[in-house]
């Protein structure tokens, strides 16, 4: 399982450490920072041009688009080692943090089986492992035999990284007859996936070309035929491309190509799995072309579902003039199959007043439509078949649509997988900052729901605090108070939520920005520790791509929240909101919005008394750093600092070179530089080009990874050379070098510790300089000149070679077994036994060992070790303190036997008997 992240706790400390309890306004003469002795890093600068529109302007670090550049490194390295040199006296802070987090953790992770035809499918996390398992199990054997049945992994993200060191799955999709799974793999980091596909019956792979570049996957209904997306060296999914399993064509078939490099092609199946969607194309027939449509036009979408005969469209086309839809926004027509070319579709569904659609779903006996009504979520069902055949328009009001029961505190809603079209139960994770995930099933046919899972918190919980106090059930209020009355919430009164709202309050405000727009703000405090006028806050705003920002329930909050902070998430302009509008003007010429609320957001924090006037604090990721770096230029008074995680800052030097992944992608979300009008907007705000010089400028973390730190790198050094905070050292940042300097299977823990890093672990483990060590290790360690910083360190160095004369050594020396068999003896009587190895012979030996009852084996945490060993190199930690945390991290690694893990039905996750064989062989004495 994954402890928290080092990004996260990062951000907390930072936020203390920028943000101490001042009372005067005047943040540049009270700077409290302790800084330190080094200086910061400066890096060089190259002279480098850059013109458009007839202005000319120098880019003197433009040279750092080279990320591999030796100096570039370098310096990264400086940066990591500034920052952490400038932390250094928040180190027992970090370590209360990173313990508080931990302790929330849930000691399980899982999700509840979801039937899918005869299957049940699910994911677990295994105790001790980092990712999780995708498993199905037949639900006719549970029922006919009444006991647990047989489990099949069909993918285990674990050993994946173990035989890489590295894994993220792009996309899943298993074939309608359940006998194929097809997947897009990245085991490298670059973000480019290749295509997958497993035998479920026999667990083989299936044999075929490596396909690089694979974005969305669709089965045909056969389930031999696969369409599939590849991207072009810009990252842009361009073409659709077709597999036959089986077949004797060696080379899939083109079926699509996107030529227009402003636009992507993704590909999806009808919920019945009759269609694909990419044009159009029968998934009974794959193979017999495709069918478009409507012609293009800009701005306009459709999204197509297929139930009996019947398309059922959303879309935000124009109607005709005749029956005109004055929003704009997206409504729902249905028409015939045959019918789909048609100029005017019939039986136009609208939403209501003060509702937006958002999404749609459909199974055999329902249609689900996912809304916004004045920015809150909802969901409701309507049954199908829809009998009508009207030419005009209706409202969803007409159809009897039943609106899912939600709690009654400001939640998120997103849909569970929901594959099986016969199913008439709707599966929801509904979330809010106050209330832990919950998975609730809807049974849209009985219009009832229950709860199936809410998440499991940890042991924190259950000690003392305000935290177990504020456990408590919700069970009351809803949301939908009508539908209630009506008689819809036949299950209401049985249904239990859990909430901290007695402890953590989060409330909606509406925030007028600077044109009269009101924007929703969401604030979350704790009732105990907040304080009017005198709390710190961190506002979050992202406000790009119409995506709503993520509100749901996260533990690592609550090291803020009841330290006194108020946490507020601004969903400005440019994001999601109550329709497409709100998106579209946040973006290209109108981004400046986006800003303007995201400051109009702070403004209101502050004069309500909710933040102290010198204690508030901004963040965002990615695109969303825009606003915030934006809005540090414009107001620098305002805000004391600013957390940016991989941002995006030089967005007019980006976009001017369409050589970069995804750039034209992005013009129709900031717009193209290469038109003047849209030069001039950009410029206007662009962080990187409009820091001020000679002001008081917030402090500033950037968090970066090496793949991304181009922009944000180029904005840090010339935001130091600029203003005031150059001297006060108030600007950090902080690359996770580990998909760039390390191979990931290093940063895994699966390879095995270098003669240095041993000397090094040994000697802070307190082992003797003078005990004799044996090496094991074979060619993996080389000749003498590779052990001679071990040798210095414990010059009582054995071998084999130096343990038996030559001619005893020769008959073994072509015998790899034979000489592993040396090794497997003289391990097992050693004093002490240190596998830099976690390979079968250590395991083996390991479990000898306890068998016999020797004396200490010290089992390595290769995957922490790694982390301290870099951490003590850059200066993060002092010597006594890599020490202490190498010892604590082995205190229950000394030796002691242990249980052998045992899990009945999953043999894949137990422990092989050799691991404790005292559990399986009759002891020593017994003999």
């Amino acid at each position: 399982m994954a402890l928290p992240s080092l990004f996260t706790s990062i951000l907390l400390r930072l936020s203390f450490k920028l943000i101490p309890a001042i009372s005067s306004s005047s943040l540049c003469r009270l700077h409290t920072f302790t800084s330190p002795q080094q200086p910061p890093p400066v890096p060089k600068k190259v002279p480098f041009t850059v013109s458009a529109h007839g202005i000319t302007w120098q880019d003197s670090y433009h040279w750092m688009n080279n990320t591999d550049h030796p100096d570039f490194i370098n310096y990264l390295h400086q940066e990591n080692s500034y920052a952490h040199a400038f932390m250094a006296d928040t180190r027992n802070l970090q370590r209360t943090l990173f313990s508080e987090m931990k302790s929330r953790m849930p000691t399980k992770i899982s999700t509840p089986p979801e039937l899918w035809g005869p299957w049940l499918y699910y994911q677990y996390i295994p105790e001790g492992k980092e990712y999780p398992l995708l498993c199905r199990r037949l639900e006719t054997e549970m029922e006919a035999r009444g006991e647990f049945p047989k489990e099949q992994i069909l993918l285990d993200w674990n050993e994946v990284a173990e035989n890489n060191g590295y894994v993220h799955v792009g996309t899943c999709r298993v074939s309608p007859d359940h006998n194929f799974l097809a997947y897009t793999l990245d085991t490298t980091g670059s973000e480019r996936f290749i295509l997958q596909i497993k035998d479920l019956r026999n667990g083989y792979m299936v044999p075929r070309l490596p396909v690089d570049g694979v974005v969305s996957l669709a089965w045909a209904q056969d389930s031999k035929t696969l369409f599939y997306t590849i991207s072009d060296e810009n990252q842009r999914p361009c073409r659709v491309l077709c597999t036959k399993l089986g077949s004797d064509i060696t080379d899939d078939v083109p079926v699509f190509t996107e030529g227009d490099s402003s636009f992507c092609v993704d590909i999806t199946s009808t919920k019945d799995g009759k269609f694909i969607t990419v044009y159009l194309i029968d998934a009974a027939n794959p193979l017999a072309g495709l069918q478009r449509i409507r012609k293009r036009v800009s701005g306009v979408q459709y999204f197509l579902e297929h139930h009996y005969g019947f398309f059922y469209i959303l879309t935000n086309a124009p109607l005709s003039e005749k029956e005109k839809w004055s929003s704009g926004d997206y409504y729902l027509a249905r028409c015939r199959i045959e019918d789909i070319h048609l100029a005017n579709w019939q039986n136009i569904i609208l939403p209501s007043e003060d509702i937006s659609l958002q999404d749609m779903d459909i199974f055999n006996g329902h249609l689900v439509l996912f809304l916004n009504k004045k920015g809150v979520p909802m969901f409701c069902s309507i049954s199908l078949p829809i009998n009508i055949n009207s030419k005009h328009q209706m409202e969803i009001e007409h159809l009897n649509p039943w609106f899912f029961p939600l709690p009654s505190i400001s939640c998120s809603i997103l849909p569970g997988s929901n594959h099986d079209f016969m199913k008439s139960v709707y599966r929801a994770v509904l979330s809010s900052p106050v209330m832990p995930d919950l998975i609730v099933d809807y049974d849209m046919s009985r219009r009832t729901f229950s709860v199936v899972q809410q998440d499991e918190l940890g042991s924190a919980f259950d000690n003392a605090g305000s935290c177990s106090a504020a456990y408590e059930l919700d069970t009351d209020d809803l949301v939908d108070k009508q539908d209630c009355e009506e008689g819809n919430d036949q299950n209401t009164v049985h249904q239990r939520w859990k909430t901290f709202s007695s402890a953590y309050w989060c409330e909606r405000k509406e925030v007028v920005s600077h044109d009269g727009v009101t924007v929703p703000l969401t604030i979350l405090y704790s009732r105990k520790t907040w304080q009017r006028g005198q709390s710190p806050g961190l506002l979050q705003a992202y406000g790009a791509y119409g995506e709503v920002m993520d509100k749901s329930w996260c533990t690592d909050r609550l090291s803020l929240l009841d330290r006194g902070w108020v946490l507020a998430f601004a969903d400005v302009r440019g994001g999601g909101g109550v329709d497409s509008a709100w998106h579209k003007f946040g973006t290209g010429i109108y981004k400046r919005n986006s800003i303007y609320d995201f400051v109009s957001c702070g403004n209101y924090l502050v004069n309500e008394g909710y933040v102290s006037r010198d204690r508030l604090a901004a963040m965002s990721y990615s695109a969303g750093c825009l606003i915030v770096g934006a809005a540090i230029n414009m107001y620098p008074q305002m805000f004391r600092g600013a957390i940016l995680k991989v941002p995006f800052l030089d967005i007019c030097n980006t976009l001017l070179d369409p050589s970069l992944p995804l750039t034209t992608l992005d013009y129709e979300e900031f717009g193209n530089p290469q038109i003047q009008s849209q030069f001039e907007s950009i410029q206007s705000y662009s962080p990187y080009d409009n820091i001020p010089c000679g002001v008081c400028h917030p402090s500033v973390l950037d968090i970066l990874v090496k793949v991304a730190v181009i922009v944000t790198n180029k904005s840090s050094s010339r935001m130091r050379r600029s203003t005031i905070h150059l001297k006060n050292n108030g600007y950090l940042l902080i690359c996770d070098m580990g998909k760039g300097s390390f191979p990931p299977k290093r940063k895994a823990g699966l390879c095995p510790l270098t003669p240095e890093e041993t000397a090094l672990i040994l000697t802070a483990m307190g082992i003797d300089h003078n005990m004799q060590v044996y090496i094991a290790a074979g060619d993996i360690y080389g000749g003498e000149k590779r052990l001679s910083t071990l040798r210095l360190a414990y010059p009582n160095l054995v071998k084999k070679e130096t343990l038996l004369p030559p001619e005893d050594l020769r008959p073994f020396q072509n015998h790899s077994n034979q000489m592993a068999a040396l090794d497997y003896y003289v391990a097992i009587q050693s004093d002490i036994f240190v596998p830099t190895y976690g390979g079968n012979m250590a395991k083996v030996v390991e479990g000898h060992r306890r068998y016999l009852g020797y004396k200490k084996t010290i089992v390595l945490d290769r995957k922490v070790l790694v982390e301290l060993m870099d951490e003590y190199k850059y200066g993060k930690l002092r010597w006594d303190e890599f020490v202490r945390a190498v010892k604590e991290t082995h205190a229950d690694h000394w030796g002691g036997p242990t249980k052998r893990l045992q899990v009945p039905g999953k043999p894949k996750e137990e422990d092989f008997f050799y691991t404790n064989p005292q559990e399986c062989l009759p002891q020593p004495n017994q003999l």
